[in-house]
């Protein structure tokens, strides 16, 4: 159940949460970036997917950007009655520290979610099929969705660039997002009404000539 894709762009931008006010990014991409553009080529609700490594293929480079954004969000329960923002009055401009021309290989699997439409072989072939058309929900992009994607199918990658050979010690990078139950967290929909909350989940990332092993979810090497 194993894919391999291949996901490239000239600018990308994985933000680094501790930074509150102006967008930072991580050196490279993150699992639950890499997860997003797996389920942007192909998803469905019996299956998740689980991202094995990430390969690092070009030069880490970053570059300064200035950004138009606004300072607020529309509350959900105005949503019907005030379905916009006046972007005028909200507008601000914003530094980021992004990275440029990147290029990566993800190495994943699948797994099943449900009792309920449990064919390996149709999903693999599903998802392979799209990957080496171009198909997608929507356009994967590199963290934010201004920086799109390119992807394509891959066998194998090529090797990294010659500065990112040896033993890199790139820090604590986010893993993903997982909801808990919590008494005092929000009501979601999805879930029954049952309350639960978001918690982040770290990992200390090593980076051996480019390549990036990522543990599970639940794995002893991931912190809250």
């Amino acid at each position: 159940m194993g894919v391999k894709l291949l996901v490239w762009g000239e600018y990308a931008c994985f933000s680094r949460p501790e930074m509150k006010v102006e967008r930072v990014s991580y050196d490279v991409m993150t699992p639950s970036a890499a997860r997003g553009i797996l389920e942007a080529v192909y998803w469905k609700p019996s299956i998740r997917w689980v991202i094995d490594r990430i390969h690092v293929l070009n030069p880490i480079v970053f570059t300064h950007v200035r950004r138009n954004e606004i300072s607020c969000k529309i509350p959900a329960k105005d949503y019907e009655r005030n379905p916009g923002i006046n972007v005028t009055g909200h507008r601000q401009q914003r530094a980021g520290m992004v990275l440029k021309n990147v290029k990566y290989g993800i190495e994943a699997h699948f797994e099943f979610t449900t009792d309920e439409d449990r064919n390996e072989g149709k999903h693999l072939d599903s998802f392979n099929r799209r990957a080496a058309r171009g198909q997608c929900f929507h356009h994967p992009y590199l963290g934010t969705r201004e920086f799109y994607a390119d992807f394509g199918k891959a066998d194998s990658f090529p090797e990294c660039h010659p500065s990112l050979r040896g033993e890199k010690d790139l820090g604590y990078m986010l893993h993903d997002i997982v909801f808990v139950p919590d008494p005092k967290g929000k009501i979601v929909e999805s879930n029954k009404g049952t309350r639960i909350t978001a918690e982040p989940r770290f990992f200390r990332v090593i980076m051996r000539d480019g390549i990036i092993e990522v543990p599970p979810l639940d794995g002893k090497e991931v912190r809250a």
